[in-house]
């Protein structure tokens, strides 16, 4: 009995060090590198969401791009 709470202890002591890890480096990730998002509506039609309303495009958001000045003529530019 003593042994499976000394390892269960084990399992949640290495869960928060992964977590701890894991979630800086994903916020970065997300911040500075890129990020999904969804693309509904009508404003993009018929380049994005071709079928209405019914439906949505799922698109990758480039940060690392704007950060470096790298946008062409024909890129899509998202603004929040």
């Amino acid at each position: 009995m003593a042994q499976a709470q000394g390892l269960g202890k084990k399992y949640i002591k290495a869960f928060f060090k992964g977590f701890f890890v894991a979630v800086p480096v994903t916020v970065t990730f997300l911040d500075r590198v890129a990020c999904v998002a969804r693309v509904e509506g009508a404003s993009m039609q018929p380049s994005l969401n071709p079928g209405g309303r019914e439906a949505s495009d799922v698109v990758l958001l480039n940060h690392w791009s704007i950060r470096n000045y790298d946008v062409q003529r024909g890129d899509i530019v998202s603004l929040v």
